[in-house]
């Protein structure tokens, strides 16, 4: 299995990795502590969990929690999450973009031999 195989979801203090062509639910892991609204960022070999004031990290490939830490004093709410290696919607947009490209320059070039 390979992370370009998974879709993560994240709701109800819960994270589900899905197979990206059956939909088939490969793992999923309920957070001990927090509540509420899951966010979820792809770091790398990481998938970053905020539940509710809570912030866990987890082997993307096999759901296991690798670590946690409270962020005590940093109160509840909606986290936004950012790092250097994870992707951005932005970043997929330029990849499908450059992909488009270089099919268009690709059935350019066979159609005109």
């Amino acid at each position: 299995m390979h992370l370009s195989d998974l879709l993560f979801t994240g709701f109800n203090k819960r994270v589900a990795a899905l197979h990206r062509d059956s939909g088939e639910i490969l793992w999923d892991w309920t957070a001990p502590s927090g509540s509420s609204y899951t966010t979820l960022l792809l770091d790398g070999d990481r998938l970053i969990v905020s539940v509710q004031g809570y912030t866990y990290a987890l082997d993307p490939l096999t759901g296991a929690q690798l670590w946690m830490n409270e962020m005590k004093g940093f109160g509840f709410g909606v986290a936004s999450l950012v790092s250097v290696h994870g992707s951005s919607s932005a970043h997929l947009l330029a990849a499908a973009a450059a992909d488009a490209a270089a099919a268009a320059a690709a059935t350019t070039t066979t159609t005109a031999a």
